[in-house]
């Protein structure tokens, strides 16, 4: 058993004499007074972070802050570029891509159907173009509100589908303004019922007309007939491609006085490809189509331009030997009589034959039969045109 030296040494080797605690400490007062230090020590670092530590690490984001870090902004539209966590959630959306020969179209489509509207409704109509976004097809079909009426459109010569979407204020208004309703302000009641066949009827007919629009705008650039399918008022029977194929939207918005609503053309991709080069060009006619004013230029200065004919006796073949050998007074004979004609060449293209003369003291030809015809026709340059588009 150990004695009171042996123990002492072994408290001093542990460092025991540090932590005993007296025996008349008061324990509970102990733990208050680590309470306190502790909660002063928190007090001190939040009062540090507000007062003056910016950019310190313990620094504590306000909301808006925490907004602009995760993207989201209610202040801002739907076509806004995204931000933070959100574009990188949607980054697997597809970009737009720059169709400026689309938008041209398009701004074509407003002012006919603006005309089109006003004598289809006698009614003062104003078309705008909203926006022209890109966005996938199954995205697209969960967010049409309902009711709607969702028309498959067909573009014959494209061979593939489009979707024409109609919301239920524009059809309501429509249907007032057709049928001599009464012109009120503020939105309109949509009821929870199925449209009439009536109300189906008159969508069906200013659908046509906006279709036929379409037809006239895109005829600068290609001729396509858009027809009317079908009508559906349920997004899964107008599914015309999966859902996560890109397709372009193009929103407009069209207003009678105070009322009015959303007409949204849906393209695919796949539906515009056929003329994805025509669409991609800046102007009008800049890769294909003809410039008449070009061409009449053209041609003016073709018709003045000066060319040299040649007249040619005689052709024969002689072995270069002969030809080294000749001297002066050699003679070289023709199988020709003064009565053969003669052959007329411009740059090495046989024009027409001719009858050797004189007149005076010069050496003249009399033509006598018509030019011959050329070899290369237009048919053949419109055949390479074809071909570079088909390729």
């Amino acid at each position: 058993m150990a004695d009171p030296t042996d123990q002492d040494k072994l408290s001093e080797d542990w460092g025991l004499d540090d932590a005993i605690v007296p025996l008349d400490m008061d324990l509970e007062q102990t733990e208050e007074e680590k309470a306190a230090e502790a909660t002063a020590e928190w007090a001190a670092m939040l009062e540090g972070t507000s007062d003056g530590a910016e950019g310190g690490p313990d620094r504590v984001l306000n909301q808006d802050e925490i907004d602009s870090l995760l993207g989201f902004d209610a202040s801002v539209g739907s076509n806004v570029e995204l931000t933070g966590v959100q574009a990188l959630i949607n980054s697997a959306l597809v970009s737009y891509e720059r169709l400026p020969m689309l938008e041209i179209v398009f701004d074509r489509l407003v002012r006919l159907t603006t005309t089109s509207l006003r004598n289809f409704t006698s009614d003062n109509v104003e078309v705008t173009l909203d926006s022209i976004s890109s966005v996938r097809f199954g995205d697209y079909v969960n967010s049409i509100p309902l009711p709607a009426i969702l028309s498959v459109i067909k573009a014959e010569e494209w061979e593939n589908y489009g979707l024409l979407t109609v919301d239920s204020s524009l059809i309501y208004s429509m249907i007032d303004v057709l049928l001599g309703g009464r012109r009120i302000g503020g939105n309109i009641r949509v009821e929870g019922r199925p449209y009439t066949t009536i109300e189906l009827a008159l969508a069906r007919r200013m659908i046509e007309v906006i279709l036929e629009d379409t037809h006239r705008a895109f005829e600068p650039v290609t001729q396509v007939n858009f027809k009317l399918e079908r009508m559906e008022t349920n997004p899964r029977f107008a599914a015309i491609s999966r859902p996560g194929n890109a397709a372009i939207l193009i929103e407009l918005r069209i207003e009678m006085d105070d009322r009015g609503g959303k007409v949204e053309i849906l393209l695919p991709y796949a539906t515009i490809e056929p003329i994805r080069e025509q669409l991609l060009q800046m102007f009008m006619g800049e890769k294909f189509g003809r410039d008449p004013i070009w061409e009449g230029h053209l041609a003016t200065e073709i018709y003045a331009a000066d060319v040299s004919v040649e007249a040619v006796l005689h052709e024969q073949d002689l072995p270069l030997s002969r030809m080294l050998s000749m001297k002066a007074g050699d003679t070289v004979m023709f199988e020709r009589s003064p009565n053969d004609p003669v052959r007329l060449r411009c740059g090495g293209v046989e024009l027409t034959e001719a009858i050797m003369g004189h007149i005076g003291n010069h050496v003249s030809v009399r033509i006598t039969r018509p030019l011959n015809p050329p070899k290369v026709t237009m048919e053949a340059f419109e055949a390479i045109d074809e071909a570079a588009e088909g390729r």
